[in-house]
This record gives structure tokens, C-alpha cells and sequence, in this order.
């Protein structure tokens, strides 16, 4: 088989791997192409644990996971040690017979499958031949810091509730625990080990979780997450949701109640999940003082000022104090500890029923300066004010910002942001506009996962989208109630560039799978959503269904088919040709208008008509060869013979005789009285009647949004339907009718940019000159800095960068 025909082949191939999920109906005659079919034949069937309204069903369950945590933080050493028991309660209808964990720290073992699939990036997108590709400092970093350190769990005395041994098997990032009896339905059962690992260094190996070392004053923050084995999730839908971490696809996990106990230095500052159970043993009386000042605060309060911070800089103690932190009914633990820690407070008062007061909380070192004073509390606070009107009440006690090395992450009650203050040459701090938007944007982002996923509990190793599509869709709703003069980068418009691109898969593609992350689950879903809201269903059905999904699923774990299902019930609208498009498919919008016909009632009445068409027969260009003629001096024959004249002479082909008003009166005589009425209410109006015939040029199908603008200056909205195009999705035709007044001047498709369409150019009718411009450019390529919009930089690249960056 020649190169060609593998090619064609293998093109072959992947059009039935992307259709195959749709294809379930063969069309063999024609080319029909039915954009609006259902997707019940792709959706998986409903049954008593998912409704097919996409509520969870009568039957649904979820597993249960507490735990009870011991740990230390060697800071010297960079390590943790702890010892932690698991009470594992089986609510499925099925006996287990082991039980699968997380080992997420193994993901930097050497021989993890992370770390032997990882890809060469060279950074350059075309190598001369003979050159050898580029290896950066930060590559070589992260390979000797892995090579000087060794990573991952060390796990020992793994025992059931008896005390007795049990078997462990670790495969790469899990752990297979064969339990000594089986686990029936209803039943618990408890768990026991040890486990201890080094600490990863955040800036070299590019994680999630680490530490970072401050050279100028010796002191490090540690941000600890991925910290303990963790239950898989079991659910309905997959069982044991047991694949392997590889950095991207995030986490699984089972809701369940925390009780951690957490020895650190004793000048150290802790942050996490949870209440502080025990303020008396690691907090002096003037900072208990202040956390009950902040409660009612009208700005931050400050629990640890930045002097004290100071000071606590200065020198490390021998001493240590245990932290103990409580927290019921949430899907995971992190913490950050400090010296540098600065801290402050302010009481939310959101007046619901689950929690009214909320201590929204920051941290961070004097490296973040006024940018943390002034916006990480208030915009932990923002967030949940809009949050919680989309969805439901924030239900935990705390929000909490941590400032560290990791640029912006989620886990429950608390996040890890990135961006920090410049020092100038006197030593005062200050920051650029691109760090206060980072910083606002990115706190709004994360806190809003708390929402989703860590209380929508979807499964982020599956489908990315459903917890950074969502999320980014309603911290853009947020960001623009705060600001909207940021580009916050979920309006239609920002995903253009993306949808037009060949180098793009599905958004219902597999998160480790995924081409370009921050476009496929973060902005192109967002943008779509923003889309539904505000063209396809308008604001009141949208944030209705959106309600009730958030809801409905609050504290258990959704599906794509359930979002897709409760969106449409709730809404009462037929929406699989929406998820279709946007979701299962690569199509782009692109709506070509391209003719329009100006069309007029033929009356029959000849006295009336004639006269039209005599009006539009003098309209029409002069013939060249008779004005050339006229030029000439040409005489006709007809002026030069006048005595030969007739009557066709003196009348032209439009004149009416009787014969025609006979005609015309026998004609009215044969119609029904219904015709006759409508006949001659038509004439009476002379409305303007334009045959607009569009193209869909993109493939995926949306409404028309049409812009009429009048020749009196006026100017009109129409929204035509997609089900426009139920019967043809690549060229339709509409009949637009308007007053005998209202003459159309020109026609604009979309022109508020509201459907993500990629070309403009044929969006107008008469076409319009459009603007671009002619750039100058050295033929050597210029070293000159490029100026990003810093939304893109939180969505695009906050999470890819932690598992791509560095990677040789």
C-alpha cells in the first residue's frame, strides 16, 4: 500500500471515529445531513440512578470516604510523614472485594507512565535539517531535581480495623487494597497506614502542590495537595474510576468528614480545608481578637499583619504546634503553611439558610503586597456573592486565597493563587495592571471551583469541561460584574480564532487526549454557554435550568447527559442540536449571506402592474450601441417617416387596453371570496417582500441574527430560529416582509458578534470594505515582548503549564 492510500485510509478511519458516536443511522441515498437529531442513540440510557429528565433517580448512590489524618511537615528536610485511618462505607448495591486508592505524589517516579510518555517540545516549530533542537534550563532543572530527590509515596503498615495486614498492590499512580472480607452493600469498613514522601519543588518540577524557597530570606511556603492516598471514586456509571494521573485529567473522589491534625513549626501559619478546632493552643488572644473582629467587618481585617510576618521571617524555631482542622461533607483536603504568612479576614453575611456567615481569608507574603491587601478577600467575597445566585448557597464556613508557587488551583474552602507584587530599587513593591486582572481573575476563578467541581462533584478525569467549561463560564458572568472592561475571555468572540483552527478535537474528549486545553475546556465551552444564555434561550430560561442542574447535583456527581437532560427539562427547550455542534463536533459558525431579492406582488390588476413594469424597464442601463448612437447624431427611421405612425408608435408594450382589464376582471370573477379578500388586502399594503438566501459555510447550525437597517434611517432586530436549518443544513432560504415604507438599505448578519462567527466579511449585504491593516516587519524575527491578554493566561495556560512547561 503506497504513503496515499495509508493516508486516505487512516483519513478514513478518524471520520468514523469522530462520526461513529453519532452514526448509528446510515444515510445511503442522498446527502441529506440531519443536524438536529436526537442524541438519545448517544447519551447513555436512563435508568434508576439517572433519570432521563437528568436528575439523579430514585436509586442513586454514592460512596461514602472519612478520614482521620495525623501529619508532620519536616520543613528542613522537605518531607511529610503521617499516619492516617480510612472508614470506607459501601453504598452501591454491589459487594467490593478491594478497594482502589490514588497515589497521586508517584506521578514523578521515574518509571511512572507520566513520566515515560511525556513528549519531547523543542519550543521551535520547524527544526533546520542538521540543527539539533533546543533543551531548556528549566527542562534541565526539573530532570536534576527529580534525579537528586526521589519522589512518591513510601507507604508501610497498610492493616484493616482488626489490626490485621492487607494486601497492596501499587499500579503506578494507584493502589489496589484487597480487602480480608468482602465488603457487602451497607456495610463500612476501616483502613490503616503510614505513608511519608518529599516534598516536590514547585518552580522546578511544575506541579500542583511543592514547596518554594524564598534565597533572600531563607524561608519557604509549603502547598500541600495530592498529599494522602485518596479512595478512588466507585460509581454507577464506570465503577472504579481507576486510570492513571498524568497530570492533566484532575481528580475523582468521594465526599466524606475530615478530622487532620497538622504539626508544623510553631512560628508557622496554616491554611485549610475546614474549621480550626482547637484557636487556643496555635493562636494568642489577639489574633482570636481579631478573627471575631473581621466577622462584621466592612474591609479585610488583618489576623497576622505583614509586621508580624516580618518577624517571624527573621529566624526558624525547633518548636513546633499541631493544627487541627475539621470539615464535614467535602471531597478532599489541601493546606499551605508559612512564616511568611501575612493574614486577613472578613465575614461574608450571605443571609442563606446553610450557612449565613462565611470567613472569607487570605494569605500570602509580603511578596504580594497591596495587590493581596486591596483584592484577594474582596474578590473571594465577589465570587460567592454571584456564585451563589446562580446556583445555591456557598454551604461551607470558610473561603480562603493562599499566595505560593502554584499559579491557581481548587480544592475544598481553599485555593492556591499565583500572582505577586514587583520590587522597586527603593524596595517598595508595586504591580502592573496584567497582575491585578491575574489576581482578580484567577481568585474568581478558583473559588468558583469550589462550586464546581468540589460540590458538583463531576468527574474531572473524564471531562474536563464539565468543571472548567461551567466554572469558566460563571467566573466570566462574575469577572464582568466586577469589571467588564477586562478581557475576561468568554465572549463569543474570543474563541474565533480557535473554532476556525484545524488543530482542535471535540470538547467531549477525553481531558489527557485534549489538543489545546485552555481553548477546548475552558473557553470554548464558556463561550458556548454565554451563547445559550444570552442568544438561544435568553437569561430567564438559561439561569433557571442552569439552577436546577446546580442543585440537583449538589453534592453528588454528574454526567454530561445529565446536564445536557436537565438543561433541556428545565428549560422546555430541544437543545441535542446545540450539544451536537458544540460539543461533539469540530464545526465552526460561519453564516454566509449571500444574495438577497427584492421581490414585489404581482397584482394582476394591469393598470397597476404595467406601470411597475415600465418603471423597472427604465431603470435598466441604456444600451451602449444606442447612447453611442445619440452621440452620433443618428437619425431613427421611426423620426424620419412620421407619416406612417401607428398607435404602437405613440404607446409602448406597457400601455393597457380593455383587452387586459377584461382579462383582469375575469380572472377576480373565478376567486373563492377568502382569495378575493386576501388579493385585495395585499395590493391595499405593497409591502416589500426580500428572498435572503445564507449559507452555512462553517457546518455547525445557530440562529441568524439579522440587523435590517431602512432607507429612513431606522434599523431593526429579527432572530430567526436554527431550526431553520432542520431541512438543509448548508443553504437556506427566508422571506422577509416589511411595511411599503420600510425599504431595506443593507442587511448585517450577527452584527453584535454574539454567535462566534469566524468570517464577517460575508456577514453583510451590499459587502463591506473590510478594515485589516499592513504590518511592517524586520525580516529577522524580532525579540520584542509580546503583550498577552492575562484572561487568556488564566485560562489557556494556568493548569497545562503546571504538567507541560517543564517537561524536557
Amino acid at each position: 500500500m503506497n504513503k496515499n492510500n495509508k493516508t486516505l485510509v487512516l483519513l478514513g478511519a478518524l471520520t468514523l471515529i469522530s462520526q461513529g458516536v453519532m452514526a448509528n443511522v446510515m444515510q445511503t441515498k442522498g446527502n441529506f445531513e440531519d443536524k438536529f437529531r436526537q442524541l438519545d442513540e448517544s447519551l447513555p440510557t436512563a435508568n434508576s440512578y439517572r433519570s432521563a429528565a437528568g436528575a439523579p433517580g430514585e436509586n442513586y448512590w454514592q460512596q461514602q470516604v472519612d478520614y482521620d489524618i495525623d501529619v508532620t511537615l519536616d520543613e528542613k528536610a522537605r518531607r511529610l510523614s503521617a499516619s492516617q485511618r480510612i472508614e470506607y462505607t459501601n453504598n452501591s448495591p454491589h459487594t467490593l472485594r478491594y478497594l482502589w486508592l490514588q497515589l497521586d505524589q508517584n506521578i514523578y517516579k521515574a518509571d511512572s507512565i507520566a513520566e515515560r510518555s511525556k513528549t519531547f517540545k523543542s519550543g521551535l516549530e520547524a527544526q533546520p535539517v542538521g540543527k539539533p533542537s533546543k533543551l531548556s534550563l528549566s527542562a534541565l532543572r526539573r530532570m536534576q531535581f527529580l534525579a537528586d530527590n526521589e519522589p512518591g509515596f513510601v507507604l508501610s503498615n497498610i492493616k484493616d480495623e482488626d489490626g490485621d495486614d492487607l494486601k497492596a498492590t501499587v499500579v503506578d499512580t494507584l493502589m489496589r487494597v484487597d480487602l480480608n472480607q468482602p465488603l457487602r452493600p451497607g456495610q463500612s469498613t476501616e483502613l490503616s497506614m503510614d505513608f511519608a514522601f518529599n516534598i516536590v519543588e514547585e518552580d522546578a518540577v511544575g506541579a500542583r502542590n511543592g514547596y518554594e524557597h524564598f534565597e533572600k530570606d531563607g524561608n519557604d511556603i509549603f502547598l500541600l495537595a495530592q498529599w494522602f492516598p485518596r479512595l478512588a471514586a466507585y460509581t454507577d456509571y464506570e465503577a472504579w474510576t481507576n486510570k492513571a494521573f498524568l497530570g492533566r485529567g484532575e481528580f475523582t473522589l468521594e465526599f466524606g468528614d475530615y478530622d487532620v491534625e497538622i504539626t508544623v513549626p510553631a512560628d508557622h501559619i496554616v491554611s485549610a480545608t475546614g474549621t480550626l478546632d482547637n484557636p487556643g493552643s496555635v493562636l494568642n488572644r489577639t489574633q482570636r481578637q481579631r478573627l471575631e473582629q473581621a466577622k462584621n467587618a466592612e474591609r479585610p481585617v488583618f489576623i497576622v499583619t505583614e509586621e508580624e510576618a516580618l518577624e517571624n521571617e527573621k529566624s526558624a524555631t525547633q518548636e513546633t504546634k499541631t493544627w487541627r482542622f475539621k470539615a464535614d461533607n467535602v471531597r478532599d483536603f489541601a493546606w499551605a503553611s508559612s512564616r511568611k504568612f501575612m493574614w486577613d479576614a472578613k465575614g461574608y453575611h450571605q443571609g442563606g439558610d446553610e450557612q449565613p456567615l462565611v470567613m472569607a481569608m487570605s494569605f500570602y507574603p509580603k511578596e504580594g503586597g497591596d495587590l493581596w491587601k486591596k483584592y484577594s478577600t474582596e474578590a473571594v467575597i465577589h465570587t460567592m456573592e454571584v456564585y451563589s445566585r446562580y446556583s445555591f448557597d456557598y454551604p461551607y464556613p470558610v473561603a480562603q486565597s493562599v499566595n505560593g508557587p502554584v499559579g491557581g488551583m481548587e480544592y475544598p474552602m481553599i485555593t492556591f493563587n499565583g500572582p505577586r507584587t514587583e520590587l522597586r530599587d527603593d524596595g517598595s513593591r508595586t504591580y502592573s495592571q496584567a497582575e491585578k486582572r491575574f489576581l482578580i481573575g484567577v481568585v474568581i476563578h478558583e473559588v468558583g471551583h469550589i462550586y464546581f467541581p468540589m460540590i458538583v462533584n463531576s468527574d474531572e478525569r473524564q471531562w474536563t469541561w464539565m468543571d472548567e467549561g461551567l466554572n469558566s463560564f460563571l467566573d466570566g458572568v462574575a469577572g464582568r460584574e466586577w469589571d467588564p472592561d477586562i478581557p475576561w475571555g468568554v465572549e463569543p468572540r474570543d474563541i474565533v480564532e480557535y473554532m476556525k483552527s484545524e488543530h482542535q478535537v471535540p470538547i467531549m474528549t477525553q481531558s489527557d487526549s485534549v489538543l489545546r486545553l485552555g481553548p477546548n475546556a475552558y473557553t470554548k465551552p464558556a463561550a458556548a454557554l454565554n451563547i445559550l444564555r444570552e442568544v438561544i434561550l435568553g437569561r430567564e430560561l438559561f439561569d433557571f435550568a442552569f439552577k436546577e442542574y446546580a442543585n440537583r447535583w449538589k453534592y453528588k456527581r454528574p454526567t454530561p447527559a445529565d446536564f445536557f437532560r436537565t438543561m433541556e427539562e428545565a428549560s422546555g427547550v430541544d437543545l441535542d442540536w446545540f450539544w451536537r455542534g458544540w460539543f461533539y463536533s469540530t464545526d465552526h459558525v460561519d453564516i454566509a449571506l449571500d444574495k438577497v431579492y427584492k421581490l414585489r406582488l404581482d397584482t394582476m390588476n394591469p393598470d397597476i402592474d404595467f406601470n411597475r413594469l415600465r418603471e423597472i424597464e427604465k431603470n435598466k442601463p441604456t444600451s451602449l450601441f444606442v447612447e453611442r448612437n445619440k452621440r452620433e447624431g443618428r437619425d431613427l427611421w421611426i423620426d424620419k417617416n412620421p407619416d406612417v405612425r401607428d398607435f404602437y408608435d405613440s404607446n409602448d408594450r406597457f400601455t393597457v387596453t380593455n383587452k387586459e382589464r377584461n382579462a383582469y376582471q375575469k380572472m377576480l370573477s373565478k376567486l373563492e371570496p377568502w382569495e378575493r379578500r386576501t388579493l385585495d388586502r395585499a395590493v391595499a399594503e405593497d409591502n416589500n417582500y426580500y428572498v435572503m438566501q445564507f449559507s452555512n459555510v462553517g457546518g455547525l447550525v445557530m440562529p441568524i441574527l439579522l440587523e435590517l437597517s431602512y432607507t429612513d434611517g431606522t434599523t431593526e432586530q429579527r432572530y430567526i430560529p436554527a431550526e431553520i436549518w432542520r431541512r438543509n443544513a448548508k443553504q437556506v432560504e427566508k422571506l422577509i416582509v416589511t411595511d411599503k415604507g420600510k425599504e431595506i438599505a443593507s442587511i448585517a448578519v450577527d452584527p453584535g458578534w454574539e454567535t462566534a462567527d469566524v468570517d464577517v466579511s460575508n456577514n453583510y449585504y451590499p459587502r463591506r470594505i473590510m478594515e485589516s491593516r499592513i504590518e511592517t516587519y524586520k525580516r529577522k524575527k524580532s525579540k520584542a515582548k509580546v503583550s498577552r491578554d492575562i484572561m487568556h493566561d488564566i485560562k489557556t495556560e494556568l493548569k497545562e503549564a503546571n504538567e507541560e512547561e517543564q517537561q524536557p
